[in-house]
């Protein structure tokens, strides 16, 4: 969870006390925003914290996969293995 007070700093902030902040990204594993003329511009993470989000998204993504898979099965939108194979065979001049 992002905590304002410490979380969001000026990328000038972050420049001078860069040795702090890697401190406490290590120690909090929460990312910091940083602003340049107070608008956000960039997030900084630990390089755990970002393989965490990483690893989630990908687990996200194949999950999805399979939800559409099933819905794909629910709703009639599949075809045999085998019509499809001959199928792609044929467009491709592949023989067996």
């Amino acid at each position: 969870m992002l905590d304002i007070t410490k979380d969001i700093q000026s990328l000038t902030t972050f420049r001078r006390q860069s040795g702090d902040f890697m401190k406490q990204l290590k120690k909090s594993k929460r990312p910091v925003v940083l602003t340049v003329n107070g608008k956000a511009a960039a997030v900084v993470q630990d390089a755990e914290a970002y393989q965490r989000l990483l690893d989630i998204a990908a687990s996200a993504d194949e999950e999805e996969g399979i939800r559409q898979g099933l819905e794909d099965v629910k709703q009639g939108r599949t075809r045999p293995a085998r019509e499809f194979f001959a199928e792609f065979e044929a467009k491709h001049g592949i023989r067996r």
